[in-house]
């Protein structure tokens, strides 16, 4: 494989860092840039280049995408629940740099865009969810989702830039930010049972979800910049074992031999039921496969957190609304 120049945005965050790292270890090279609102620079690997920056500041993504041959695009806020509540901030962290890299991307010529998306654009269709459904997002996170797919999608169209959108579901694993309140339930978790309290479920926990990998995940997504047939395709990425969140929440305990019990609150507003998609299309053309069953995976996790140690949790976005918020996001009590 010829070596290519890459641009790999959240590089010290939880999925992008893994990205990084089978990047370099593929032997190209890698830029991985990141302002560490989410991200760590423990998770950075230490021959690539690391740039401190912030993707919604123009001038800084016009610095960090001179030379690129390839954009790898997974700086965001993941948190679909908390964007009802804080819909300002965490849309412009998932819109503006979008918008930015664009512009950069076809004054800088660069030559393949992947953009790391959500299964959050197909909202509460009936799963499992195809690429070929319409977006239908539920929440605001997904709206900002489904618009980066769309500006992405013109600018191909007009400018005729490579590219490829993934949808990675609930991908879990070590480095994922166990600090955050509102995001990653799995991580959550572990860190409330690392700080003596017991896990939290919203709703009666019969939603479903098809947790992947972090290992599994991200050799797919590598290579779908260097597949020529994955140019202008939407492709699932992830697991299709089927879970629903009382049974996960058992099976982390168990892992963790706790004896604990989870505390049920309020359904959370917006929240879909049941989410998990299709992934004949990654397998046939990204070449994906789970090697991870769930509890393997656990196992895993939840030997690098007890390494990390419990964390204090963040907070770093403050709530924007209140009303509705689940009441211990609201009081701060994660």
């Amino acid at each position: 494989m010829e070596t290519r120049t890459v641009l790999v945005t959240g590089g010290a965050g939880f999925m992008g860092s893994w990205l990084v790292d089978e990047l370099v270890k593929k032997g190209h090279q890698v830029v991985s840039a990141d302002n560490l609102l989410g991200g760590s620079e423990r998770n950075v690997n230490k021959d690539c280049k690391f740039v401190k920056a912030d993707m919604r500041i123009r001038d800084r993504v016009k610095k960090v995408v001179k030379g690129t041959d390839i954009i790898f695009h997974l700086a965001a806020y993941a948190a679909e629940g908390q964007s009802f509540f804080s819909p300002v901030a965490i849309n412009e962290i998932n819109i503006v740099p979008m918008n930015n890299l664009l512009v950069e991307a076809i004054n800088q010529d660069v030559e393949s865009f992947v953009f790391t998306s959500s299964m959050a654009v197909y909202g509460a269709q009936k799963p499992p969810f195809r690429e070929d459904m319409p977006r239908e997002p539920e929440d605001p996170y997904g709206a900002a989702k489904a618009y980066c797919e769309t500006m992405l999608e013109i600018f191909a169209r007009t400018y005729g830039l490579h590219y490829t959108i993934l949808r990675p579901h609930n991908v879990y694993g070590p480095r994922q930010n166990t600090a955050d309140p509102y995001r990653n339930v799995l991580g959550i978790w572990i860190n409330r049972i690392l700080r003596n309290k017991p896990p939290l479920i919203y709703g009666d926990g019969d939603q479903t979800r098809a947790f992947s990998y972090v290992e599994d995940v991200t050799p797919a997504i590598a290579n779908a910049a260097f597949h020529e047939k994955t140019n202008m395709q939407i492709i699932n990425v992830g697991s299709d074992e089927i879970t629903p969140i009382n049974d996960a929440c058992r099976a982390l305990l168990e892992t963790m031999r706790s004896e604990m019990e989870p505390i049920y609150e309020p359904a959370r507003p917006g929240e879909v039921k049941n989410a998990y998609c299709t992934v004949r299309k990654s397998v046939d053309l990204l070449d994906y496969k789970t090697s991870h069953t769930l509890k393997q995976g656990l196992s895993k996790m939840v030997g690098w957190a007890r390494d990390l140690g419990p964390q204090e949790p963040t907070y770093r976005l403050p709530l924007e609304i209140t009303r509705k918020a689940p009441r211990v996001w609201v009081e701060k009590l994660m």
